[in-house]
């Protein structure tokens, strides 16, 4: 009530104590205590749920600590924190002189094995033409040999006939001895000549053979050089490839979209893969880790809606479903991690933001509520009061009026509008209604509403929220005219 409204309010109940004293006499001795002032609300069809506020903390979806495989002393750094980068963006660069300078030998030794590589392919024909040409001559030179001896050999067969026949004629005194001597000195010319014959065919012939196999181990030999200078070269462009990639990792680029958090070094210090440059956060979206102790697992699962609020953003309430629920619990607690995932368009939500989840735990719909100050125990149960006509009392007033008074007198005049209030174009005055206390059966509760289930309480009826110590059934109450709202504060 507002200081006006419970003045009007005392107002009304004197003017009814004193018309009761003089109209009444001795029948306002008898009357009972003056009417006492509540506030009321009406109670009404709509959803009602129970939450579970559990404690969460915002994780960036993805966040990088940028260091480069290389070590170097750094020469530019890009970024400053706080800033937007993108997907590919330097954030900063190693020094890469020495990188470059064994880049220019590796290379120039490629170049060298390559021109190997070349020479070798050139020479492989050669070799085998030279390998063949070897083998003709040497097999020329072996039958040049073979026919020398089948020469030798008939001039031998010639000399030794001569030589046979004049001994024997040499015997018989046919022929004479200078005869025998000529024929027995050719013979052992054509001899020798046979015997050096056959050896030249011998050596033609190991000649032929030396040809042979050193012809047919020239082209192998010289594919084999091939492949080892193809080797060397693929050796050398690898190393090639390697320092290429050495260089490309001195310069640290951002492998998302996303802000830098940290900036870590600055220009002239040493960078190693132990020593990062910086730190970028993508927050686009963003989990929120969310602590759920064994007892709420329940409501917790895969797809579940979620509000929640942080102190950071105040009158901000953000929405997003569980990701995961994780299926063992946080070693040494008996909570399980919980991850919500939110889209963060407005980049309003930071890492390491401390949140207020809100789970929902029961969820009636169409219930009929009141306020829960409205709801009260007794051994009997919970209860409510509603209010109702007064009862007539003998020969007494009309509803609305003073308990007691007479008709048309002090009573009627205060439902009428009491003294100074309508006259006056001041608020409504009080009506005089009566408290009844109706049993209920209570539902889902929140902070500030209660199910209620009973057959006297529907929507639309008036319950009353404040309870005065002397308040109990049949009690007469003073309450204001309703707001424009169907719900109800006592003035």
């Amino acid at each position: 009530m507002t200081g006006s409204q419970r003045a009007l309010l005392a107002a009304a109940i004197s003017v009814v104590a004193l018309a009761a004293c003089g109209k009444g006499g001795g029948a306002a001795r008898n009357q009972g205590p003056p009417p006492l002032a509540v506030d009321i609300a009406t109670a009404q069809r709509q959803d009602i749920a129970t939450y579970v506020t559990l404690d969460g903390q915002i994780a960036p979806v993805q966040e990088s600590t940028l260091s480069s495989p290389q070590s170097g002393n750094v020469v530019a750094v890009y970024v400053n924190e706080g800033q937007h980068v993108r997907a590919g963006e330097p954030i900063a660069k190693l020094d890469d002189s020495t990188l470059r300078a064994s880049l220019a030998q590796q290379q120039a030794i490629v170049q060298q094995n390559a021109a190997q590589l070349s020479s070798a392919n050139l020479q492989a024909p050669v070799t085998a033409a030279q390998a063949s040409n070897t083998v003709v001559t040497a097999q020329q030179q072996f039958a040049a040999a073979h026919n020398s001896v089948q020469t030798a050999q008939a001039a031998y067969q010639s000399a030794k006939s001569t030589y046979d026949a004049d001994a024997q004629l040499l015997k018989q005194g046919y022929v004479a001895q200078t005869q025998y001597d000529q024929a027995r000195s050719q013979y052992v010319s054509a001899l020798q000549a046979l015997n050096n014959a056959r050896e030249s065919e011998r050596q033609a012939r190991v000649a032929l053979r030396a040809a042979q196999q050193q012809g047919g181990n020239a082209v192998p030999i010289q594919r084999q050089q091939i492949e080892v200078n193809r080797g060397q070269l693929a050796a050398a462009q690898a190393q090639v490839h390697l320092l290429e990639t050495q260089i490309a990792q001195t310069s640290i680029t951002a492998p998302f979209d996303g802000f830098v958090t940290q900036r870590l070094l600055d220009p002239g210090a040493f960078a190693s893969p132990n020593q990062p440059v910086a730190r970028v956060s993508q927050i686009a979206n963003v989990y929120i880790n969310v602590n759920v102790p064994d007892d709420n697992l329940a409501y917790v699962r895969t797809g579940t809606p979620v509000t929640f609020t942080s102190s950071s953003i105040p009158n901000r309430t953000f929405r997003g479903s569980v990701m995961d629920v994780n299926a063992t619990p946080t070693q040494g607690t008996l909570s399980y991690r919980a991850r919500v995932r939110v889209p963060n368009p407005e980049s309003l939500l930071r890492g390491g933001m401390l949140v207020s989840v809100n789970v929902r735990k029961e969820f009636h719909p169409g219930a009929i509520v009141v306020p829960r100050t409205a709801v009260f125990q007794t051994e009997n149960g919970a209860n409510v009061f509603t209010v109702v006509e007064p009862e007539a009392p003998p020969g007494g007033a009309g509803a609305g009026g003073a308990p007691g008074g007479a008709a048309g007198g002090g009573g009627g005049a205060v439902a009428k509008g009491g003294p100074a209030g309508a006259a006056a174009g001041g608020p409504p005055p009080p009506k005089i209604m009566q408290a009844k206390q109706v049993p209920v059966q209570i539902g889902l509760q929140t902070d500030t509403l209660t199910e209620v289930r009973g057959a006297d309480v529907k929507p639309g009826t008036t319950v009353i929220t404040t309870r005065p110590d002397a308040l109990q059934d049949k009690s007469v109450v003073a309450i204001s005219a309703p707001p424009g709202g169907g719900q109800r504060r006592g003035q």
